[in-house]
């Protein structure tokens, strides 16, 4: 072929490249329409750092776990979350302290740092035994061989924790009613998303945008008026609504208004009930298939209570029951994807990262890395280990996600989670029926189709 020939010829390959890189951005587009973990490229799990250019931005996918503690820890003055954070949870969750950025979130975290603290969290054990009581006897109710689904059942469990640690079981609001709007809230997401990816200005509609915003105005507004009432009033009942009316900045003095306590409420009930509620529901869906696994934990159960019921002194002794949890969350983390934007330049494993360039941190892919974990698609609870965990760099499970902004609600919900599972596996032998529905990314980590499963008493 002459050199005139070749030269004529670079138009067309170049128009071939941009088509292939075009047709590449369309489908990743349907597939974050559809289930945003199915866009994540298969690279993710087994390659350290996967930089590509999709819609027209560069996006760099972080697995390596020494490369997502640069990202989140040593650099994450220079990210912030975005507006992949933003659009889709701003709306509902207003200037709360999962959206908030720089100076705002700054101040909010360390007056709600307090409200954390191991020895707090503590005292909403009792209230979240009582809820898992409560759940058990719900379960033990339902006909012998009649399936339930047991993720609307973790739901409704952890819902019930949440108003009465929260808002000492308030009766001003219709649980049913707001559990349902906050998960209708997250289904409709992912076309803020898209949004983001594409970087549309925020004016520009999408579907569901408006009915997103109906669905968590409820809430809202329930949660503004028991605010204001509950200043107004100025009496204590030692719930999270007055550990916030409390809350102040130790450096500055400054306190929360009525709106920023509604946004963290709102936050702390969408984040804390939908996370933990799905953890569990998955949890219990690997130990109905496992029964030697459940007979397990079941078994250290009987043994820290003496075959009584499940009190506060037992939930920290049930190591085993912890490593089954930690387990479930390893192979379904509850948030599977966390999202930075980069704010100044940096370079992390030899990729230069320019302003904008988005970061996605797959923790579902982090979880289940060929090279961090041996047969990953296992379900194996004696991974957590002690002197496993020790042997691990500490980032590759990291279901609470890592750096200043590491869900401050991550103790709580970890105490919550093993208290319930306690409780449950004392009374309830569980059987999963039919094969694993997928997992679907809706911010949280969802099953595709219900967790069918059917419960029986312990003989």
């Amino acid at each position: 072929m002459t050199t005139g020939s070749t030269s004529a010829m670079r138009p067309l390959e170049g128009l071939a490249q941009f088509g292939a890189l075009a047709g590449q951005s369309l489908r990743v587009l349907r597939a974050t329409l559809r289930n945003p973990l199915e866009a994540l490229p298969p690279e993710v799990y087994r390659e350290p750092i996967l930089p590509r250019r999709v819609l027209g931005r560069e996006i760099v996918h972080v697995m390596a776990p020494e490369l997502v503690h640069q990202a989140l820890v040593t650099e994450a003055g220079r990210l912030d979350k975005g507006d992949s954070v933003r659009r889709p949870l701003g709306p509902a969750l207003g200037e709360g302290l999962l959206t908030a950025e720089g100076a705002e979130w700054r101040w909010q975290r360390r007056a709600l740092a307090p409200i954390f603290r191991p020895a707090q969290v503590q005292n909403f054990l009792p209230a979240m035994l009582e809820a898992a009581r409560r759940g058990a006897a719900r379960l033990l109710a339902v006909p012998p061989g009649q399936p339930v689904a047991m993720e609307q059942e973790t739901m409704r469990a952890t819902f019930d924790i949440i108003v009465e640690t929260m808002l000492s079981g308030s009766a001003n609001i219709d649980v049913e009613r707001a559990a349902a709007d906050i998960g209708a809230y997250l289904r409709l997401t992912r076309w803020a998303t898209v949004a983001s990816l594409l970087r549309a200005p925020d004016w520009v509609p999408y579907p569901g945008r408006r009915r997103g915003r109906r669905a968590v105005g409820y809430l809202r507004g329930r949660l503004m008026a028991q605010v204001a009432a509950r200043r107004a009033e100025g009496t204590a009942r030692g719930d999270l609504i007055d550990l916030l009316l409390g809350a102040s900045d130790p450096e500055t003095g400054q306190r929360m208004d009525d709106r920023q306590i509604t946004d963290n409420l709102v936050t702390f009930l969408t984040a804390g009930h939908e996370t933990t509620a799905l953890g569990l529901a998955w949890t219990l869906d690997l130990l109905g298939r496992h029964p030697e696994i459940a007979s397990r934990a079941a078994a250290e159960v009987d043994a820290v209570t003496g075959g009584g019921p499940v009190l506060p002194e037992h939930v920290a002794r049930l190591d085993y029951l912890r490593q089954v949890f930690q387990e479930g969350m390893r192979l379904y983390p509850p948030v599977p994807i966390l999202a930075r934007r980069v704010v100044e330049p940096f370079t992390l494993g030899g990729v230069a990262l320019r302003e904008d360039t988005a970061i996605f941190i797959p923790i579902h892919a982090v979880h289940r890395h060929e090279t961090l974990w041996e047969a990953p698609q296992l379900f194996d609870p004696g991974r957590f280990r002690p002197e496993l965990v020790a042997a691990r760099h500490r980032l590759a499970f990291m279901p609470f996600g890592a750096g200043p902004r590491l869900c401050i609600g991550g103790g709580f919900a970890m105490l919550e989670a093993v208290a319930i599972l306690a409780v449950l596996l004392r009374e309830i032998r569980f059987t999963s029926a039919g094969t694993p529905p997928a997992p679907r990314v809706d911010i949280t980590l969802r099953p595709s189709a219900p967790l069918w499963m059917t419960v029986a008493p312990r003989g």
